[in-house]
């Protein structure tokens, strides 16, 4: 009988074992063809190229064993019965014991059968295994697992319930390993040989059925380098069609900035000089920037976002700055228009909240532009809000911004230049693939003046030590904020309200002080209010929920206290931080621990050794993953099956550079060479490709 030639788009049903009702089960998780199963990598393996004696076993090791089964029984334990089997190679003896699904299992051994089996040895009574993982061995069968890497795959419910297992899973990818299959590699022998990569075909076999150790860790490195490798062909591939749009530069013979720089009570860091200048250049492209601004809390971004903003408004453009808070565009406005005022140029403020008729007279004024540079929130995004001719988009906290919004803004003028900032420092290999097609700009360095801020991590019965010493800073002329994670209390939480311990320390600790309460469930007019209290210091202690995060410029203060601190990102609780310590007077960040986990330990202990944003942001990524990294799941991008965000640099940065050096030469990717990438490429961003840059 001749052997069945299969390819990659092969449906899974011609395949032996696969059923109707299996392969409808695989289909509901996505997997449907030959390409798809040999793509749904295995979680985690089982290392039994090594196998040990029964005679040879000691208390906690992890074992491969081969033995055969002598007893098997269901035994009676203190609260239900569990499975007991014994087994024996010829050398010793081994119990294993299954407490759930016994009578499932009792139902596929008996007596005679051979077994391979993993897991880790305890001592009672003799050696035993809890729960070992085994594989049911014949005689005249080549064991598929047996002294070779165990792949185990994840498993879904619909899988579970549908009878596939893992040991289903390597059954069907044997019988596909055994068939002549045709698989295509991406990639030409001569950049596999000089890369060290191994062909594809090869690392889709050895991801499943390696011989060695080091046979599956090549096959992982290289099916890793090819989704890094198509997620920076992709940005690139972007990227180089978005240099094709052609904008009138905003630069010409700038006079502005030098005025500004001149004029300054503080000079400019190097860092933030480099930053202007590369700003600058990008300003002077007839392609539009399209640029990523970062840099620490309190390192000095505004001040480069208003240099780079009067080079526009100087060569008659306007400015649009879009911010996530109202609190954080009216500090904004307030920086602008100190340096703007003097030069005649015209700032304004528009918000959600104003009153109907200052709204329209800013909108009129954006449309004859009258009105040079304005400021808002999500209210500069409206249909009818229009620029005479909007040149420079800068984006604040631009990840608390949805792609459409971004975008919205940008389609206000005729392809804007755009330069988006954020004081959350990214890890490169985040930065390099979340924004791979956006020029990096970063302020890596503090102002002399700024005092790095004390860190401490307590627990909650030394808090009575804490409110004496923020009174006695109260009695100094200082003042101090209290951030709690919610407004109010719920159900499905035990956090202390903000609300409720504004009460209670207004009543009591704080009686004799000055205490304010603000969170983003109150009125605009209500909050301004409280602010201008604050900031003019009729305000002692500031209760606040994360509302403070960012905008809040208030050089008195001098202790931050963060309530059920471990609640909070790593990057949430440096923001926090970053609202003490702008003055001249030393300054504290105390962090209240409620929980006494060790992960919650480890997070905060990071806290107390570092005010290096660049070290936390790479902490917080390979604590809670780049999906988490911001607060929310990220998606599309970073949808890797295998690819690792957090150790993976080198490979990242290997893959962008042949995926920069591809596109190069190839814009189009219409080339032989390249006609395989480019279909590649497409079946895997296909949606995302037809978006727009700006994102």
């Amino acid at each position: 009988m001749q052997e069945r030639v299969l390819s990659l788009s092969t449906p899974l049903t011609v395949l032996k074992g696969i059923g109707p009702k299996k392969a409808e089960a695989l289909s509901i998780d996505g997997l449907s063809t030959i390409d798809q199963l040999l793509h749904y990598y295995p979680r985690k393996y089982l290392d039994r190229t090594t196998l040990t004696l029964l005679s040879k076993l000691s208390g906690g090791q992890n074992v491969n064993v081969i033995g055969t089964i002598q007893s098997i029984k269901m035994r009676k334990g203190k609260f239900k019965y569990f499975l007991e089997s014994i087994i024996y190679d010829g050398y010793g003896y081994l119990t294993l014991r299954w407490f759930n699904g016994a009578k499932y299992i009792k139902k596929a051994l008996k007596i005679g059968d051979k077994l391979a089996v993993s897991g880790k040895v305890e001592f009672y009574n003799g050696y035993q295994i809890i729960h070992p993982d085994f594989e049911k061995l014949k005689e005249d069968e080549d064991p598929i697992n047996t002294g070779s890497i165990i792949p185990i795959y994840p498993l879904t419910s619909n899988l579970k319930n549908n009878g596939i297992d893992s040991r289903f899973l390597r059954r069907i990818i044997k019988t596909i390993k055994k068939s002549s299959i045709s698989i295509n590699d991406h990639f030409e022998k001569n950049f596999l040989l000089e890369t060290n990569l191994i062909e594809l075909k090869r690392a889709l076999n050895d991801i499943h059925f390696a011989k060695s150790l080091i046979d599956l860790n090549r096959a992982i490195e290289r099916l890793k380098f090819d989704e890094h490798f198509f997620l920076q062909l992709y940005l690139a591939f972007k990227n180089q069609k978005n240099l094709k749009i052609k904008s009138k530069p905003c630069f010409q013979n700038s006079k502005f900035d030098k005025k500004i720089i001149e004029a300054l009570s503080f000079e400019l860091t190097e860092a933030q000089h480099r930053a202007h200048t590369q700003i600058k250049n990008s300003l002077t492209n007839s392609s539009p920037m399209n640029c990523l601004l970062q840099g620490d809390v309190g390192s000095g971004k505004t001040i480069v976002s208003i240099l780079a903003s009067s080079i526009a408004v100087e060569s008659n453009f306007q400015v649009a700055v879009m911010a996530p808070t109202e609190i954080l565009a009216r500090q904004h406005l307030k920086s602008f228009k100190k340096e703007f005022d003097p030069l005649k140029i015209t700032c304004a403020l528009l918000t959600g909240g104003m009153a109907r008729k200052e709204r329209d007279k800013i909108i009129e004024s954006l449309n004859n532009g009258k009105i040079d540079l304005v400021i808002g929130t999500h209210a500069l995004i409206q249909k009818d809000v229009k620029f005479k001719k909007l040149g420079l988009v800068i984006i604040d906290e631009q990840h608390r911004f949805g792609v459409n919004q971004r975008r919205k803004l940008v389609e206000k003028g005729n392809n804007p230049h755009f330069l988006a900032m954020t004081a959350t420092p990214i890890p490169r290999t985040l930065a390099i693939t979340l924004y791979g097609d956006m020029d990096l700009c970063i302020i890596d360095e503090m102002p002399k003046n700024r005092k790095p801020v004390i860190t401490k991590v307590i627990d909650e019965n030394r808090l009575k030590r804490v409110y004496d010493f923020m009174a006695k800073e109260v009695v100094l002329g200082r003042q101090c904020m209290i951030v709690y994670p919610l407004v109010e209390e719920t159900e499905k939480s035990d956090l202390i309200a903000a609300t409720e311990m504004y009460e209670e320390l207004s009543k009591n600790e704080f009686s004799n002080l000055e205490v304010g309460l603000i969170h983003g469930k109150m009125e605009k007019t209500e909050k301004d209010s409280i602010m201008n209290n604050f900031s003019a210091n009729n305000i002692n202690i500031l209760i606040s929920t994360t509302v403070i995060e960012v905008g809040i410029d208030v050089p008195n203060s001098t202790i931050m206290l963060i309530e059920h601190a471990e609640r909070f990102g790593l990057t949430q609780l440096h923001q926090l931080r970053g609202r003490v310590g702008r003055g001249k007077n030393k300054s504290f960040c105390i962090l209240v621990r409620r929980s006494f986990s060790e992960n919650a330990k480890k997070r905060l202990n990071i806290m107390e050794e570092t005010n290096d944003g660049f070290v936390i942001a790479d902490e917080d990524l390979k604590i809670r993953g780049p999906g988490e990294f911001f607060g929310i799941r990220q998606s599309g991008y970073l949808s890797f099956k295998i690819a690792n965000m957090k150790t993976d640099g080198s490979l990242i940065q290997k893959a962008r550079k042949l995926a920069k050096e591809i596109i190069k030469h190839d814009s189009n990717l219409e080339g032989r060479k390249n006609i395989e990438l480019k279909n590649k490429l497409y079946k895997t961003y296909k949606q995302n490709l037809n978006e727009k840059i700006i994102s």
